[in-house]
């Protein structure tokens, strides 16, 4: 969908300050387009401009969008005012989901830091949804502090079918989890090398550290996806603002398979 469609906000949640969640839906009785996991909107707040944010919401909710957001500038701050029964311009979904048909039957690891394991949600709803399809779920979720972890209490319900770790890099007495960086965590995990896929989001520092954690365990590169979210303008690969060596990050990805960008995930400045 390249023309906007215009949606209705049909709640909003502040998850933790400056972060929020939108549910999005319809005002007249036309189906909304599916999407995959991975996929992302383009939402358009009149008189402030669009911005790429991807699904965070169950792609079984045939019925609404739903997208977290953090305000970090004039467009996403022009979201964040948005109320229940506001308007809102749609594009999409665009771009390529996490590789869904390719876990059956794997150990899955999932890999998040800070907002990262918004564009994750909708696949560990998938991976809820059908674990017994899978040798294994593990994900491994990590921020600053207690208080910036998304999702707390669905977090508690996810460990009921997938083995949740949790990690801070600072906490108060009251914080009985583990302390320190992501990879911390992935340096003790077990897994089986020939029957594991791994799915990172989360800032670029952390998903290059947590790819050389798993990479140190001889996880092959076509085992490994992760997604990219840097500089999307036009969601169609036309603007070409998120070009990226050869690809451009709007429609060949945000999903990408680490053996097929590793160069150019870790050439400066492209």
């Amino acid at each position: 969908m390249n023309t906007p469609r215009v949606l209705q906000v049909h709640s909003r949640r502040e998850e933790i300050p400056g972060t929020f969640t939108l549910q999005l839906r319809a005002a007249d009785d036309q189906p909304l387009p599916s999407f995959v996991p991975g996929q992302f909107n383009m939402l358009y707040s009149f008189g402030a401009g669009e911005v790429p944010i991807s699904f965070s919401g169950s792609a079984r909710e045939t019925d609404s969008y739903t997208h977290t957001v953090r305000a970090l500038g004039k467009n996403t701050e022009a979201l964040q005012r948005l109320l229940a029964a506001d308007d809102i311009g749609v594009r999409g979904p665009f771009g390529r989901g996490w590789p869904i048909p390719e876990l059956a039957g794997k150990q899955v690891l999932v890999i998040a830091g800070g907002l990262g394991l918004a564009p994750l949600r909708p696949l560990i709803y998938h991976l809820n949804d059908n674990y017994q399809q899978f040798a294994g779920i593990q994900l491994f979720y990590g921020d600053r502090h207690p208080q910036q972890l998304l999702y707390r209490q669905e977090l508690q319900q996810w460990s009921a079918n997938m083995q949740v770790n949790l990690s801070v890099d600072q906490a108060g007495p009251d914080w009985h989890g583990h302390i320190g960086v992501i990879t911390s965590l992935l340096n003790n995990a077990v897994f089986p090398l020939d029957n594991t896929i791994a799915l990172v989001c989360g800032p670029e520092i952390m998903m290059r550290f947590s790819i050389q954690a798993l990479r140190a365990k001889d996880l092959p590169g076509e085992a490994i996806y992760l997604s990219m979210e840097r500089n999307m303008h036009c969601a169609i690969g036309h603007c070409g603002h998120c070009q990226w060596g050869p690809t451009f990050v709007c429609k060949d990805g945000p999903v990408f398979r680490y053996a097929d960008i590793e160069k150019w995930l870790y050439t400066r400045e492209l």
